[in-house]
């Protein structure tokens, strides 16, 4: 196929330059992947056969620039085998992983171009460059530096065959996760099997038989399915064999990943060794706002001493409420019972569930209400168009634009689950933002979740968990949308992986506050506005069970470090490795026949290995942003352009906590998490 006769390599004769999917067949992906990596290479020889000296213009921003087409491609190619995978793509996805990883590779081995990115760097002080220059310098000559550039030539063969073995394995890893989760249903034929389960999972459940063409209800592993019955069914068996299969996904099953998750962890070892560093955890903190492995732990472990008599003293009323329940009670507490009788204890304390909420949070309701937020603090407007190709029927695509009507952003939003799409919610980009020549060329930002579809009777109704969860990924939709800087590699949230979270944490403190919720918490059916009690209660709730949920996150944290904190070539078995990690943390009795590992696709697929803490970090950032926002109004023009100014629209461009504090005027303290959780007496 001619370049020309491939749309993927061509400009995008498209509204906004977005992404041509309706003419883009699968067939298109590995040539168009292919020729890009070719222009890469090209793009890149010229900058080493360059005869003139070494320059940040010729050298540093060039290199920059290099492969612009490439990452166009391979974003809209990732982003597809996430949302809208089948096994064509999933296919092309391990064709063309290694060669994407060889082709990193290349580059950061490249001597002549390692030597010229070198000869700037060591006259950094001679350049009069400012500090988006400086951190884009440091960040390329480090690009080198900490991934080969120094090595001998033996080394640097090692180092290319663990980056294309780990490029495949984490595929392989992700792939697996997906298959165990489809590969799992429940049917059930008897309705009074499912007593405690709310209409609008009834109809859900049937409407998924139906699709299958079956009698009765069928409920998934997928989230909007998953967590329904594990809140509400009374049949206790049902929970636990929904439980079970949850939580043995990939794991002694015709997906296992358990070896894949070895040869990942020791590879991973073994490259951070080959470039001098202790483990992966060591190389990966050297570049986050924490620094090492030992202030992560540190950090982890305070908040563990601070957590856990409040999670103890909470899994012990909880048990004894469960065990006195005047309809269900049990002896022992399980982990298929946490949800059900944590949900039964809020109701009784609170007056208060998701199916008396529900009602309030339309889905279309809550993205407008996420919408006039934007606009309040940030002067944004969105606009529906529907001309704009999508993926997807379901995706809703809008232009963003400024307060001056100039065009900030495309956005693209997909809400529900479907079988070619991976669990969970995420932010994404189908094109960064950057400045060249006068011009800024404004980015495509993407927020994938996986909600309740509506059926044939109601629109998509959210849960709580749901209405904060999207307001996450609009914080971080946000991080991309208002990006402003000249870089396409310091862009929106090309951030320290420990502070990309401080923008969608910070976000969800609105869905608490009675300001905000009256924008769009009304009454699908008669347009009420939420109740003044009703807001009274979910912020009486918000701290509810709040040290064991603590607990949760840290375990998580903890577990992501003794996989990649440590030498793993001791590690036999993967479950024993984690029931050791679990010992501090764990509250219920273990499940031998369930594995965390085999599924935790944030560190083994996605980007968070060594990282998995940045979750806890961005908590401590996001309640001390939000106590600032609180002491001056949370719709106030000052705070607000303030956090635009100093941490959306900068990006990666200087040390995150210098950022922070030019918003904030001080570092910030644990204390505002420790009295928002309720752990510590305010």
């Amino acid at each position: 196929m001619k370049t020309s006769d491939n749309p993927l390599l061509q400009e995008f004769n498209t509204p906004f330059n977005t992404a041509p999917f309706s003419i883009i067949t699968e067939d298109l992906y590995e040539d168009a992947l292919a020729k890009a990596i070719k222009i890469a290479q090209e793009e890149i020889t010229l900058i080493t056969s360059n005869k003139e000296e070494p320059s940040f213009k010729n050298t540093i921003e060039a290199l920059d620039k290099a492969g612009e087409k490439l990452g166009r491609i391979s974003s809209i190619f990732f982003n597809l085998n996430s949302a809208e995978t089948n096994d064509e793509i999933q296919r092309i996805a391990r064709e063309v992983s290694p060669q994407l990883s060889k082709f990193s590779n290349d580059v950061t081995l490249n001597l002549d171009l390692f030597e010229r990115v070198k000869h700037v760097y060591n006259k950094r002080d001679q350049l009069d460059l400012n500090p988006e220059q400086l951190t884009l310098l440091d960040k390329k000559y480090k690009r080198f530096s900490r991934n080969g550039a120094l090595l001998d030539d033996k080394q640097k063969e090692r180092l290319r065959e663990i980056d294309t073995q780990l490029a495949q394995l984490s595929l392989q890893f992700g792939e697996n996760v997906l298959a165990a989760t489809n590969a799992f249903e429940m049917h059930v034929k008897d309705e009074s099997k499912l007593s405690g389960l709310p209409e609008s999972a009834l109809e859900a459940a049937k409407e998924a038989a139906s699709s299958r063409d079956k009698e009765g209800y069928i409920f998934t592993l997928d989230y909007p399915s998953y967590i329904p019955l594990m809140t509400y069914a009374d049949d206790r068996e049902l929970r636990k064999e929904m439980s079970l299969a949850f939580g043995s996904r990939a794991f002694k099953d015709d997906h296992d990943n358990q070896e894949n998750v070895l040869q990942i962890a020791q590879l991973r070892f073994e490259r951070a060794q080959l470039l001098g560093y202790d483990s992966h955890a060591h190389f990966i903190l050297e570049e986050r706002m924490a620094g090492s492995p030992e202030q992560v732990n540190d950090f982890l472990n305070e908040l563990l001493e601070k957590a856990q008599p409040a999670a103890q003293s909470e899994f012990d009323e909880l048990q004894k409420f469960a065990q006195n329940h005047k309809d269900f009670p049990i002896d022992q507490l399980q982990k298929w019972d946490s949800a059900y009788y944590s949900e039964k204890l809020k109701q009784q304390r609170f007056e208060l569930d998701d199916e008396l909420l529900k009602p309030y949070f339309k889905l279309e309701n809550v993205i407008n209400g996420a919408f006039e937020i934007a606009n309040k603090l940030f002067g944004l407007t969105f606009k529906k168009n529907a001309e704009i190709d999508s993926y997807h029927k379901d995706v809703m695509i809008y232009e963003v634009y400024n307060e001056d009507k100039s065009l900030n952003s495309i956005f693209y939003a997909d809400f529900f689950p479907r079988k070619g799409k991976r669990n969970g919610a995420w932010m994404t980009s189908f094109k960064s933002q950057w400045k060249e020549d006068g011009h800024d060329s404004r980015p495509h930002v993407s927020i994938v979740c996986n909600f309740t579809k509506p059926t044939s009777t109601k629109p998509s109704l959210l849960t709580f968990n749901e209405v904060t969860t999207l307001f996450h990924e609009f914080g971080h939709a946000l991080h991309g949308m208002l990006a402003n800087t000249t870089y396409r590699s310091l862009s929106g949230t090309s951030v320290h992986w420990d502070f990309v979270e401080l923008p969608s944490q910070v976000l969800e403190n609105w869905c608490y506050e009675k300001e905000a919720l009256e924008l769009f918490a009304r009454h699908y059916e008669t347009n009420e506005v939420i109740p003044q009690e009703y807001i009274e209660k979910i912020k009486a709730a918000a701290t509810f069970l709040e040290g064991m949920q603590t607990m949760r996150q840290l375990s998580f944290g903890l577990l992501d470090m003794s996989w990649h904190g440590i030498d793993p070539s001791q590690i036999e078995d993967v479950k024993d490795h984690e029931r050791t990690t679990f010992e501090k943390t764990d509250l219920y009795p273990d499940v031998p026949s369930s594995c965390m590992s085999t599924a935790f696709s944030h560190i083994f697929q996605g980007g968070y290995s060594a990282g998995y803490y940045s979750y806890k970090w961005a908590e401590v950032l996001d309640a001390d942003a939000f106590e600032f926002f609180k002491q001056k109004g949370i719709f106030n023009r000052e705070v607000a352009n303030l956090f635009k100014d100093n941490v959306l629209s900068m990006g990666g461009t200087e040390d995150p906590m210098e950022l922070y504090v030019r918003f904030r005027g001080s570092k910030p303290k644990t204390d505002a998490l420790l009295k928002r959780a309720g752990l510590i007496k305010t």
